[in-house]
């Protein structure tokens, strides 16, 4: 394959904003990047857009370079570099891509050889551009907490949301008896089956988790939105349970750390920024396998969900205010 000598447009946002209103993020034509020994340039044909995209625009994360092109998560196609690789579809994300290195709401994307993971055949660019952080920050949760066992059961705090939705999956697939709690009720239309829901507008949540569980609470507790959950999942937690987080609405939380020790309870935090493109793609070659054989499924990408990076504003400002659908760039 020829190497690429195309001109492409990437997003650049050349410093930081007081809010989403004052950001002004641009669109700049973007020749193909000169490659250091051991790089590769891809062709990105889907990037998705998570909030923490839009909050490194923002200068929310205290890492963030300016001037940089945003965006974590990628599918695409490795058009020049390690010839064992050119031709080749690949996928991932990473916790410096977009953050300390130009990321993937562009045309061309810059990684290195050791990053590279193929992408499922059975996924569309528009679906592989989709798993990235949701799932990444799943996996690595359980991960550090010890993955779900079968028969274990799981509680998955604001299971609605795409890490939420993501760790259901996660859990399902392993064999454990999967809880998702969320503000709503209704059966769940996810794709894993099984799963039993708890409305966390009508109903004692940590009641009806020990209830579920025959009495003997949640092996883990995967808690997607921190303190509003934080007394519920502890006391939904059994006997040598662990808890994860990965976000807070405040910080302080009040603890008791009797009620912590003699339930030789755990405590996860995840941060996935902590992991570069090379360790978070690791993560994400763990999940390949679930996603070829179907017990993992990408989120669902809506036609109408699927934009031009020449309207990065409008999809940050929505992804920023809590966006229901999984929404991706077409560069």
């Amino acid at each position: 394959m020829p190497i690429q000598t195309e001109d492409l447009r990437a997003v650049r946002v050349n410093t930081k904003a007081a809010s989403v209103d004052a950001l002004a993020p641009t669109l700049e034509k973007q020749p193909p990047p000169a490659l250091q020994k051991g790089d590769a340039l891809v062709r990105v044909h889907s990037a998705g857009v998570n909030p923490s995209d839009v909050k490194a625009a923002l200068g929310i994360m205290p890492q963030a370079v300016f001037p940089r092109t945003p965006g974590r998560d990628f599918a695409g196609v490795v058009m020049d570099g390690p010839s064992a690789w050119v031709g080749k579809a690949v996928w991932g994300s990473g916790g410096d891509v977009g953050i300390t290195r130009d990321g993937s709401h562009a045309g061309w994307l810059v990684l290195p050889e050791a990053a590279l993971r193929e992408k499922p055949k059975n996924l569309s660019f528009e679906e592989a551009g989709s798993v990235g952080v949701p799932f990444i920050t799943a996996y690595e949760g359980f991960r550090r907490s010890g993955m779900p066992q079968r028969g274990q059961t799981v509680a998955v705090m604001g299971a609605n949301g795409k890490v939420g939705q993501a760790a259901v999956q996660l859990a399902a697939q392993a064999g454990a008896h999967v809880i998702a709690v969320r503000r709503g009720g209704g059966e769940w239309d996810g794709p894993s089956a099984g799963v039993r829901t708890i409305d966390a507008k009508t109903e004692d949540v940590a009641a009806r988790i020990r209830e579920l569980s025959d009495g003997k609470g949640a092996h883990i507790v995967f808690n997607t939105v921190g303190s509003p959950y934080f007394e519920a999942a502890n006391k939904a937690m059994a006997k040598g349970a662990a808890q994860i987080f990965i976000s807070t609405l405040e910080r302080p939380v009040p603890f008791d750390i009797f009620t912590f020790y003699r339930g030789m309870h755990t405590y996860v935090g995840i941060d996935t920024l902590a992991l570069n493109c090379i360790e978070t793609n690791e993560r994400i070659e763990a999940m390949r396998a679930g996603f070829e054989a179907g017990t993992l499924r990408p989120f669902r990408v809506a036609a109408d969900a699927v934009f031009s990076l020449d309207q990065a504003l409008a999809v940050y400002k929505e992804v920023l205010s809590g966006a229901s659908r999984r929404m991706v760039f077409n560069p």
